[in-house]
């Protein structure tokens, strides 16, 4: 009996030369509904479920996949070449500084900030430049760092990935850099924010080795990403 044709050699061809795009999870997945839409992508059904499992979509397009993956990881899939495209944050691209990436759009959603906090009591009555060190808690080393020895600060980062605001009044560290949009979590946890280091919105990324060696199809994807930001003029120069 023949085999089905999805068992072929041309098929796992095809499936092995899918482009595919990498999402963020949360927030800016949320925000990125509409942009999508407007781009012609329409992902599985279960896309969206909360109860899916799966990481890896079909979409309305047969030579496109969607993964689904933590928005630090966006910029790692495409460096190494996992996926061709992503979207991811601005902060993100900071702090990895991937050479292999290249960011030709401000997506113009996302917005936030990366800035330092320090609790309300006392902020801003010792001045910094004073001391040639300072402990920071952060998710974000490398940017602390590069922020800091800017000023002539050497910043003893304690590496976190979540809870960042309880650093400082359990003594953990006396500063924190983190991603901030409204301030009310700081607000709640008695911090201030005291510096902002970069302003932050999403950009869609590219391999630059998928660009050269797919070039019609990329540039035909973003084509489709700028005609929709174009239609609620939303695109910002990257």
């Amino acid at each position: 009996m023949d085999q089905p044709i999805t068992n072929s050699p041309t098929a796992a061809m095809d499936e092995a030369q899918s482009l595919v795009l990498a999402l963020p999870k949360g927030r800016i997945l949320k925000e990125l509904g509409p942009l999508l839409a407007r781009t012609g992508i329409v992902p599985a059904e279960d896309f969206h479920a909360e109860s899916s499992r799966r990481l890896r979509f079909e979409t309305n397009h047969p030579g496109l996949d969607v993964i689904r993956v933590r928005s630090f990881d966006v910029a790692t899939f495409v460096a190494f070449g996992a996926a061709q495209i992503g979207i991811c944050g601005a902060d993100v691209l900071m702090e990895f500084d991937y050479p292999e990436i290249y960011a030709p759009l401000d997506l113009g959603i996302g917005r936030c900030r990366v800035s330092v906090a320090e609790p309300a009591t006392g902020a801003g009555q010792d001045d910094m430049a004073r001391h040639s060190r300072v402990a920071v808690a952060t998710k974000y080393p490398n940017i602390a760092r590069r922020h800091f020895a800017a000023k002539g600060i050497q910043a003893e980062v304690v590496h976190l990935n979540g809870a960042m605001e309880l650093a400082p009044s359990l003594g953990l560290s006396r500063l924190i850099v983190d991603l901030v949009q409204t301030g009310s979590t700081l607000k709640a946890n008695g911090l201030v924010e005291t510096d902002v280091i970069a302003n932050v919105t999403s950009r869609l990324i590219v391999n630059r080795t998928a660009l050269k060696t797919r070039p019609e199809v990329i540039a035909g994807w973003l084509a489709r990403f700028r005609t929709a930001l174009a239609a609620t003029g939303t695109e910002t120069a990257a």
